[in-house]
C-alpha cells in the first residue's frame, strides 16, 4: 500500500553554515514580543536553533543535520514511506521575503535530488503585497510546489482576519491547497507555559482548534469557496468539537437565546469542502481517538503526517499504527495513507 507523509519538516540545508541564512531566521523572531531565538551546541558538537517564549521556556529545537535530503530519504526508506511533502515548521510565521525565497529554492533543489519522492510547499509572507504574490506565483508556476503553507496565526491575527484576504484570493485563483501549520504557542499562551508537555503539545492543539473555529464561523469560505485548508494536529482535536460547535436549534421555547442556532448547514458544508486534517503522528493520539476522528469527519478528510524529524521514531510508528492497529476498512486506510494526499495536492504518483 502506497504511503504519503504530508508533514516532513524542511529547513535550508545550509542553515547552520550560511551566516546570512542563519541570521535571516534569528533576526526574524520578534524579540519585542518575547520570542527569543538563539543557537546552542549539543554535547556531540552539533548546533541547534532554539526558540523560547518567554525566556527559559523552549518551544522549538532545530538540530543541525536533521533536515538534509539524505536524512529525509533514509527515514522514509526505513519507515516504508514512498512520498513526502515538505513544509517549514512553525518559523514561517516570521520569515521575511528574501529568506523565504532562499528557503523555497533549497526545497526545490531537494525535490530535484529526491527522484520524484519529495514535494515542496511555498513559504511566503501572507500579506498580499505584489512582491509576495510574485514569489507565490514563482513557486507554483516555476518551482512546481504542490501547495502553500501558512501559520494558523500571524502575531495576534488568525487567518479569518481581512488583512489576509488579498493573499488568500490569489491562492484560490492558483487552485492549490493550503497546509495550515501550528505556531509555537496560541495567541493566549500564558496558561500553558509552565509544563513542557502542556506547552509543546496542548498549546499547539489549542492554537489549531481556535484557528479552525474562527475560519468556520467567519464566513470566509463564502467569499473564497475554492480554498482548501489542511490543518495540523487533527485540527486541534476538531473531531471532538464537530457536533458541539455546529449550531443547533432548541426544541423548546427558551427564555433567552444563549447560543446562535443558525448556520449549521453552512458549517457542515465548510467542513465537507474547505477543511481537512493532517493526522499528525497518529499513534500518539491513540487507537480510539483516531478511529473516532475518521468516523466523525470522514476518512476522506485525513492524511498521514509524521512531523519528522521532531522524533525520528514517529514516522515508522505512525505508518505501522495506521497499517496494523487502527481498525478501519482497506478503502479508508488507502485514503488516509495516500489517496487523499494524491487527490488534494494533485501529486503525480
Amino acid at each position: 500500500m502506497t504511503v504519503v507523509d504530508i508533514n516532513i519538516h524542511h529547513l535550508p540545508e545550509d542553515l547552520f553554515s550560511n551566516p546570512t541564512m542563519l541570521n535571516g531566521f534569528l533576526d526574524s523572531a520578534p524579540r519585542g514580543f518575547g520570542e527569543i531565538a538563539r543557537v546552542a551546541q549539543l554535547d556531540d558538537g552539533r548546533q541547534q536553533l532554539i526558540l523560547e517564549k518567554p525566556a527559559g521556556y523552549q518551544n522549538l529545537n532545530y538540530v543541525e543535520g536533521d533536515y538534509s535530503a539524505e536524512a529525509k530519504l533514509a527515514a522514509m526508506d526505513e519507515a516504508g514511506v514512498d512520498y513526502g511533502i515538505m513544509r517549514v515548521p512553525v518559523w514561517q510565521e516570521w520569515l521575511p521575503l528574501e529568506t523565504c525565497k532562499a528557503v523555497n529554492d533549497n526545497a526545490h533543489e531537494i525535490v530535484k535530488r529526491s527522484n520524484g519522492r519529495l514535494f515542496s510547499t511555498a513559504c511566503v509572507p501572507p500579506w498580499g503585497g505584489k512582491e509576495n504574490v510574485y514569489e507565490l506565483e514563482r513557486c507554483v508556476n516555476e518551482l512546481g510546489v504542490v501547495g502553500v503553507q501558512l501559520a494558523c496565526h500571524y502575531g495576534q491575527l488568525y487567518l479569518d482576519d481581512p488583512v489576509f484576504e488579498p493573499y488568500l484570493k490569489v491562492i484560490e485563483r492558483l487552485d492549490v491547497p493550503v497546509i495550515v501549520h501550528h505556531t509555537p504557542l496560541p495567541v493566549e499562551w500564558k496558561t500553558v507555559i509552565d509544563y513542557t508537555n502542556l506547552r509543546r503539545e496542548f498549546g499547539r492543539i489549542t492554537d489549531q482548534a481556535t484557528a479552525v473555529g474562527r475560519e468556520l464561523f467567519s464566513g470566509m469560505f463564502d467569499r473564497m469557496p475554492g480554498l482548501r485548508f489542511i490543518h495540523t494536529m487533527l485540527g486541534g482535536n476538531w473531531f471532538a468539537n464537530t457536533a458541539l460547535l455546529t449550531p443547533h436549534a432548541s426544541n423548546k421555547k427558551e427564555a433567552i437565546t444563549r447560543l446562535d442556532p443558525t448556520g449549521g448547514e453552512k458549517i457542515k458544508s465548510y467542513l465537507e469542502n474547505n477543511i481537512f486534517f493532517d493526522l499528525t503522528h497518529p499513534h500518539s493520539w491513540g487507537k480510539a481517538q483516531v478511529e473516532c476522528a475518521i468516523e466523525v469527519n470522514g476518512a476522506d478528510h485525513y492524511m498521514f503526517g509524521s512531523s519528522f524529524p521532531v522524533f525520528y521514531g514517529w514516522m515508522s510508528q505512525g505508518v505501522e499504527f495506521l497499517k496494523n492497529t487502527v481498525e478501519i476498512s482497506d478503502a479508508e486506510r488507502e485514503m488516509v495513507l495516500a489517496g487523499n494526499a494524491k487527490r488534494l495536492f494533485n501529486l503525480p504518483i
